[in-house]
């Protein structure tokens, strides 16, 4: 997957590791990807250590690892819709800039999910791999993810949801005893503070201004919420990962979750939704609909050019 050239990198202030404002000592390999400069670790880093046998996950890690940079994957194709078409240019720009840094944290993880995972020949498989050549049954992200944007206030609602749950789950997957782990949530937690700030501003925008710019927040709301149970779910290979301390069960996030969330709602004058939950299941290959569009977009040139690069 490819990132927005070899440019430097942004400083810790902008919040995005897309934006390049210059990096002292001149590092003209710093990778659009990385917030500090010779601090972080970049995806093409851990690819470098998965080939060389430094980094070698269990199979449990690298399920866990594809769980979640299949989750930044697929909301990064979503956000990435709104290039040219959000309702104003700044929001192309922000829109653009969280797609991209959901494209970062994807390239991580599945960088690293691929060390424990191997093609025929019993090579490792790459983030290409991961990302192009699986069909849908075989993705593992939850299905809050794969839901259409919709117009921009549903587009919100859905970032809200899933901005205040990857800060609270990177937060805590910064103290994993799996370093790479910790380093790829130690970089990404810094970038999901800034579109956790993004959507809650809209929240408040859109619920406090016109008529109908409230109607449609409220609907969005209403649209995503059934899908947020799904993101709090235990099974056991999250139970197996939080008794070592690797992971983070999905479970203990959720009462900082509905606190936050909910502080955000009530200044906004919302209430949370009562709406039924989905049944959920795309941690496990059970996807809506609209995943399979979604991957045949994205999927396409690499299937008919397999091999190529550019």
């Amino acid at each position: 997957m490819s990132t927005p050239g070899t440019n430097t990198e942004a400083t810790e202030t902008t919040g995005h590791g897309d934006i390049s404002t210059g990096v002292a000592g001149g590092d003209s390999n710093a990778s659009a990807t990385r917030i500090t400069p010779g601090n972080a670790l970049r995806p093409e880093d851990i690819a470098l250590e998965v080939r060389t046998g430094l980094a070698k996950p269990s199979e449990d890690i690298a399920e866990y690892a594809l769980r979640l940079g299949d989750d930044a994957l697929i909301l990064a194709q979503r956000l990435g819709h709104w290039i040219s078409r959000a309702p104003e240019l700044e929001e192309d720009v922000a829109l653009g800039n969280i797609a991209l840094d959901q494209l970062g944290h994807a390239r991580s993880f599945l960088s690293y999910a691929g060390g424990g995972l191997t093609n025929e020949d019993g090579s490792t498989k790459s983030e290409d791999d991961l990302a192009y050549f699986r069909r849908e049954h075989e993705f593992r992200s939850v299905q809050l993810f794969e839901q259409p944007n919709g117009d921009f206030a549903a587009t919100i609602a859905r970032q809200f949801v899933v901005s205040y749950y990857q800060f609270e789950l990177y937060r805590r997957l910064t103290e994993s005893t799996d370093e790479t782990l910790a380093a790829i949530a130690a970089k990404a937690v810094k970038e999901v503070d800034y579109h956790r700030d993004h959507s809650a501003q809209w929240i408040l925008r859109l619920a406090g201004g016109t008529e109908e710019s409230r109607k449609r927040m409220i609907h969005g709301l209403r649209l995503m919420w059934p899908y947020v149970n799904e993101l709090f779910q235990d099974d056991d290979l999250t139970r197996r990962l939080a008794e070592a301390g690797a992971a983070v069960a999905p479970s203990s996030l959720r009462e900082d979750f509905d606190r936050l969330t909910g502080e955000v709602l009530r200044e906004a004058e919302l209430e949370v939704p009562d709406v039924p939950a989905a049944p959920g299941g795309g941690r496990h290959g059970k996807h809506s609909e609209h995943l399979g569009y979604i991957l045949a977009e994205m999927q396409v040139l690499a299937r008919e050019h397999p091999g190529a690069s550019w």
